[in-house]
């Protein structure tokens, strides 16, 4: 059964370039008689913003949009993180790692990310150092991979990112397990069969396939879309103070969202309720029409 998700993370209102997300997830699950969750990314307690999840649900309902199941909530899911860390701990698939984040900027080599951890600590600790983080052993993990996007993708993991981190720091509250780990658990535990997301987390997925393969998870096929960007080519997020969208008049952004993914929309449809423009875009969505590129430029 397909079973796609949404799975926002909530440091501020919701944005075009969330909402564009959440309509191709969203139309790909529906037009494939599919369902569609939602899970919030709240791992990252300091970039939380209160009252942010629930503005999105309620931007999501706003849009039309409703999905199957209760909402996942990371902040809730500590344990699920704990025991896939000592399963991969078990497995001898981990190290402690005591490097500063000034050193391994420091490292002479770089890649899909910039600066690629050049293994010190892979021996073990050096003599004086406290664990820092956790990270997984990538010997020789190469990933490839079809994009239903973007296409063949290939990763030579252990030389384009390095040993990665799984925890940081020495402790293991829900706050310290990284995205990484939690996202590979959490569509384990909701039975994802398909992720539709942004193009921005492309260079991410041969990290989640690694942890996938070493705790013997079924790897879900992926569909990356592009990302909207501002003028500076900088994605469309708190950070680069995009502008939440207009949930008033939510069905010319609507109208936007599909032309954004490539869709051939008919004259008009911004002018029709949101109802009749899902009707339309369930009817009329074509997924080779999305556009394969990572990022594609936002002027609205």
């Amino acid at each position: 059964m397909y079973r796609g998700r949404f799975a926002p993370s909530p440091t501020g209102p919701l944005h075009f370039g969330s909402l564009v997300a959440a309509v191709g997830s969203y139309l790909e699950a529906k037009t494939r008689g599919g369902e569609w969750r939602v899970r919030i990314e709240d791992l990252d307690m300091p970039r939380t913003v209160p009252g942010a999840a629930d503005g999105i649900l309620r931007g999501l309902e706003t849009f039309g949009m409703a999905w199957d199941g209760p909402v996942m909530f990371q902040s809730t899911r500590s344990d699920a993180y704990r025991a896939a860390f000592e399963q991969l701990h078990a497995g001898g698939r981990l190290y402690a790692c005591g490097c500063t984040r000034r050193e391994i900027a420091d490292s002479a080599l770089h890649g899909v990310d910039g600066p690629v951890y050049p293994g010190t600590c892979r021996g073990g600790l050096p003599a004086g150092r406290v664990a820092r983080a956790t990270r997984v052993r990538t010997q020789g993990a190469k990933v490839t991979f079809e994009d239903t996007v973007q296409g063949i993708v290939t990763q030579d993991v252990e030389h384009e990112v390095g040993d990665f981190v799984v925890v940081r720091a020495d402790g293991l509250s829900a706050c310290q397990f990284v995205y990484q780990l939690a996202v590979v658990v959490d569509d384990a535990e909701q039975d994802i069969s398909d992720i539709v997301r942004g193009a921005d987390l492309l260079d991410s997925t041969p990290r989640q396939i690694v942890l996938q393969r070493l705790l013997g998870l079924a790897t879900p096929r992926y569909a990356h879309l592009p990302v909207a960007v501002n003028a500076a080519g900088e994605k469309l997020s708190k950070q680069t103070r995009a502008r939440s969208i207009h949930a008033a008049k939510p069905s010319p952004v609507l109208a936007a969202a599909l032309r954004f993914l490539g869709q051939a929309t008919p004259p008009g449809l911004e002018q029709l309720p949101v109802t009749q423009i899902w009707d339309w875009a369930l009817g009329h969505w074509q997924r080779h029409r999305i556009p394969a590129l990572r990022a594609i430029r936002f002027a609205g």
